[in-house]
């Protein structure tokens, strides 16, 4: 099925979830297709956190239909061949490891071998941990990791494991990319350091304290905080702290609501100074935050709509044409470059992998495949790196802008202010080495 035909379908119903619905039965598929391969997604899907994963699942969901209506998984070979349908299966960890660990054993008792996940490191790596220790009881079943946003530093560095692939940059890597910035700022000389109190939001903290005193020792850390995650309602506390330290920027690794809350009240509060921030393009920040973020909010990522090239333009607007609703524009390029590699990495494990394996995911042979990963979406590049599992990508750092000013062609979420790119690094430039010491099986 084309994406016109699905979105003639979508209209007919009039209800955007017949989008997700028909990816996760393997739209597209042809009618002698294999029997679906199964992915489950663990994410939080209700309480806090609750936009960040259902926008994963819109990505996941969107990639899967894409997947399929170009034929699916090449999977096998010979007389066997088959073309297999990808669908992703929703598990609800609600933000929480505890429930992400029953959620996993869930999976595996379906008999599910591919596990994708992102919305926090302190989920991403208590699963790393029972999948290292699952894999290694029962060989027969094992299973393998993919992470699309948990960007704890230490995933693919003393935590990093064979079973585990990390697609996005990792906290110090965007943190790098931001500091570039604040180094070519020669007026800003006091800054605010703020951070949800986990593991990630620790490591933000500590790194952006760290990469300071190397790149612009004359800016003075005027405040530093860690706050509960997802606990907190009103930021007007924080704002004022803020406010009462002179600081002249806020940086920042916070998401989900705990980043639109506190970009609203800081405004509310009078702040007038910058934002540096890992996701101040989406979820609400930018309609949050309105005029008074032009050129004051700043994020990094891996790609941006306003990026430019015919490619990543093409690729937004059917993007934005299958989910025309304001809050649900929020396009993962990472996601939709994991999935396709996921893809490619099963038909190929299906060749290589177990005599008489069937319709069985072998979790060995797929991890062998992902190492290899080199794919290109929309003119981005991604590169697995085998030493450690970690994606090698471009990153990008835009400042928030009026749409139809020069280089913002896109507003994000329906909010009349879009992302305007200031800088690009490539590959190389974003790169960091790696302490990964990886045992493989």
């Amino acid at each position: 099925m084309h994406p016109h035909t699905f979105l003639t379908t979508l209209r007919a119903w009039t209800v955007l979830t017949v989008c997700l619905l028909c990816a996760m039965a393997g739209a597209g598929a042809a009618p002698n297709a294999g029997v679906p391969i199964k992915v489950a997604m663990i994410e939080g899907l209700s309480g806090p956190f609750t936009n960040t994963g259902e926008a994963a699942y819109r990505n996941l969901a969107w990639a899967a239909q894409n997947i399929n209506a170009d034929g699916g998984v090449a999977w096998g070979g010979g007389r066997t061949a088959k073309q297999r349908p990808i669908e992703i299966v929703r598990f609800d960890s609600k933000s929480r490891p505890e429930e992400a660990l029953s959620a996993l054993r869930s999976a595996i008792d379906q008999g599910i071998r591919v596990v994708v996940q992102g919305n926090s490191s302190a989920v991403a790596l208590a699963l790393v941990d029972a999948i290292n220790k699952h894999n290694a009881r029962d060989p027969a079943n094992r299973v393998v990791f993919l992470n699309y946003a948990a960007v704890e530093p230490s995933l693919t560095n003393e935590a990093c494991s064979f079973w585990h692939f990390r697609f996005d940059a990792h906290a110090n890597m965007r943190m790098a990319a931001l500091i570039q910035s604040i180094e070519s700022n020669t007026d800003l000389k006091r800054v605010y350091l703020i951070g949800q109190d986990y593991s990630f939001g620790q490591s933000v903290v500590k790194e952006a304290r760290s990469q300071l005193q190397a790149k612009r020792p004359d800016v003075v850390i005027v405040g530093q905080e860690l706050h509960p995650m997802a606990r907190i309602k009103d930021f007007a506390p924080y704002a004022a702290k803020i406010m009462a330290s002179g600081a002249q920027a806020v940086v920042t690794g916070n998401w989900g609501n705990d980043l639109t809350l506190l970009v609203k009240a800081a405004k509310d509060a009078g702040f007038d100074g910058t934002f540096y921030t890992f996701y101040g393009n989406a979820l609400g920040a930018p309609a949050a935050i309105g005029q008074a973020g032009v050129d004051k909010v700043l994020a990094v990522a891996e790609w941006f709509p306003n990026l430019g090239g015919e490619a990543s333009d093409a690729f937004y607007k059917r993007f934005k044409a299958s989910f025309p609703t304001p809050e649900h524009d929020y396009l993962h390029m990472r996601m939709q470059g994991m999935m396709l590699a996921l893809a490619r990495g099963l038909s190929v494990s299906s060749q290589v992998g177990q005599v008489g394996q069937g319709d069985v995911v072998d979790a060995y042979q797929l991890a062998l495949a992902m190492e290899k990963t080199d794919i290109t979406v929309a003119g981005h590049r991604m590169q697995m790196r085998a030493a450690d599992h970690q994606i090698d990508q471009p990153l990008v750092v835009s400042v928030m802008d009026k749409v139809g000013q020069p280089g913002v062609p896109f507003d994000a979420e329906g909010s009349g202010f879009g992302f305007k790119v200031l800088q690009r690094l490539t590959a190389q430039q974003a790169a960091m080495p790696t302490s990964c010491a990886m045992v493989r099986p």
